[in-house]
């Protein structure tokens, strides 16, 4: 058997985080991916009766909230020359605040044929029960599995978000705590994909279809001139704007004004806003794309129920396109990848 090869990715965030001076200072992303994966012990993992054999690039060493599209499309670059390099599986560690983000933009843009898995912390390292190593350590185990190369081979999971050993769908999962080692939760009633337990994976359910976008495909090259992750990330502009009781739904009128390329509006219940709002929505989508979207986070928008004005007949009827089951940030980054690829927003 071959020795099974791992590529430990790292952009930051708690999992990376110490502490910069005293107590009031607070921590800040410092500590290499070298490092994050040492907390892990790593070498007592076997497979196929060996350790994995390790490489580590640190792409970037910043809080969840400075991670643009820009390290994510270089992350897709660089899990496309770990594949070429033998690799099995990437880790990719980051903040857990936008953690949900970059595996759902992983798992649609990911065409290297092997699987990345995303996890972090949320105890930094100085902290006792630091949970870091144990999330780096199942996510290792489930980029290492056969199973997983399987199913990143045809994109159906290209990607997937570790987190307390359990093992989650980027379509669905989300963030729903802010400080619990528990954090992540799967919506769309359907629970994790599976979990890990004693160095194994248990992996019960797997998506049944290809999440590869027609035309979504990330340049080998960065373009002459393309911004660097510190600088302009260079994408289009989408604003998300949430309805809510009695809301005149007045920050719609200058975005196209402000250069806002698109809009995603996060509506209440199945995708309704008040009907006092109809002719300043009707108008905004005359101008830019504007998707229809539940502020709930689980279900599909309604697209054939409800016929009044500001329901979702109506507003669909005056050419707003709806999110389906992507929930509102989802459907923020799919409209900002359907603009920057010139395409048609996806159905998922």
């Amino acid at each position: 058997m071959s020795t099974p090869r791992l590529r430990v990715i790292a952009l930051g965030g708690t999992i990376a985080s110490a502490p910069q001076g005293d107590a009031s200072s607070g921590v800040s992303p410092s500590i290499g991916a070298d490092q994050i994966a040492a907390a892990a012990r790593l070498d007592t993992l076997t497979l196929d009766g060996a350790p994995p054999d390790l490489t580590f690039e640190q792409l970037a060493q910043v809080g969840s909230g400075s991670i643009t599209l820009t390290h994510l499309f270089d992350a897709v670059r660089h899990v496309r020359r770990a594949a070429a390099e033998g690799a099995d599986g990437v880790v990719l560690t980051q903040g857990t605040d936008t953690l949900e983000d970059s595996a759902f933009v992983l798992a649609l843009l990911n065409d290297a044929g092997i699987p990345v898995v995303l996890t972090g912390a949320m105890r930094n390292p100085s902290l006792p029960g630091t949970d870091g190593g144990a999330n780096v350590r199942a996510a290792a185990r489930t980029a290492l599995d056969p199973r997983m190369r399987e199913l990143a081979a045809d994109r159906r999971l290209a990607a997937a978000l570790v987190f307390a050993d359990e093992v989650f769908d980027p379509l669905s999962v989300t963030k729903t705590h802010t400080t619990s080692v528990a954090a992540f939760r799967a919506g769309l009633g359907q629970g994790p994909l599976g979990w890990v337990s004693e160095d194994r994976l248990v992996l019960p359910h797997v998506p049944a279809a290809s999440r590869a976008v027609t035309g979504w495909s990330v340049p080998e090259v960065p373009a002459a001139g393309e911004p660097s992750p510190a600088t302009d990330p260079g994408f289009p502009r989408v604003a998300l704007v949430e309805a809510g009781l009695d809301d005149d739904l007045g920050l719609l009128d200058g975005l196209a004004e402000a250069g806002y390329a698109g809009c995603v509006l996060s509506g209440m219940g199945g995708g309704h806003v008040p009907q006092s709002t109809v002719g300043r929505v009707a108008a905004l989508a005359e101008r830019i794309p504007v998707v229809l979207a539940s502020r709930t986070g689980a279900g599909a928008t309604l697209e054939a129920t409800y016929g009044y004005p500001g329901a979702e007949i109506d507003l669909l009827g005056r050419g707003l396109v709806p999110a389906g089951t992507l929930n509102a940030r989802q459907a923020r980054l799919a409209l900002i990848l359907a603009l920057h690829f010139a395409t048609e927003f996806p159905t998922l």
